[in-house]
């Protein structure tokens, strides 16, 4: 399929809103690429959501965020979680590589979305959202969450913090759960992921001094 054939599929899909469980609120975006098109889709798609928590890891916000975009756009379709588990390695390793790569180490994160759609697809038939709607409480999504290849604590906080300030998330025991320090689940603005990324270089900031100190 060409690349611009399916790119209008996809943003079609999205403007009919028909990629996201409707029991949850859903907004417009989620503001962490800069890219209207990208932050749209994160919104839209639980899949694309899971996919760049996934790979943010060692790259910017907007670079990790923006990954599930412009997977659509090398594939020429949009995410499928099952579809993805099933390609050939090698295929996928080589869409990740293409200039400019999808991430800083583009071969490790091929391997690291295959495997958590892989997870997707079987244990929860290829619905990212059932990750979260069918969670009995916090601490039953927290255990889902960390069931998932690539997701660890962090990002699983994190992830609750999105799916509970943006989504509406609501489950028994989410308000404890929620981390106490500034997340992604915070960012409502391009202004308020600056005020994130600020804060979050000058932690580290603050981590390497006390450390070389």
């Amino acid at each position: 399929m060409p690349e611009s054939t399916g790119f209008a599929r996809i943003t079609d899909a999205l403007s009919r809103g028909a990629v996201y469980d409707g029991s949850m609120q859903r907004p417009v975006r989620l503001p962490f690429t800069g890219d209207d098109a990208a932050d749209r889709l994160l919104a839209q798609d639980p899949l694309a959501l899971l996919i760049g928590f996934a790979l943010d890891q060692q790259v910017t916000v907007q670079k990790a965020f923006g990954g599930p975009l412009e997977l659509t756009k090398r594939t020429g379709r949009p995410l499928d979680a099952r579809s993805i588990a099933a390609m050939d390695p090698g295929e996928l390793a080589a869409i990740f590589q293409e200039r400019p790569a999808l991430h800083r180490f583009p071969g490790a994160m091929a391997g690291r979305v295959q495997a958590l759609c892989a997870a997707i697809a079987t244990d929860y038939d290829n619905d990212a959202a059932a990750v979260w709607s069918g969670a009995k409480d916090a601490r039953d999504l927290q255990k889902r969450l960390l069931g998932l290849p690539g997701i660890g604590e962090m990002k699983a906080r994190t992830i609750t913090a999105v799916l509970a300030k943006r989504f509406g998330l609501e489950l028994s025991g989410l308000a404890e759960a929620l981390p106490k320090h500034p997340t992604l689940g915070d960012v409502d603005s391009a202004e308020a992921l600056a005020t994130y990324q600020a804060g979050k270089r000058a932690y580290k900031a603050t981590l390497r001094a006390a450390k070389e100190g």
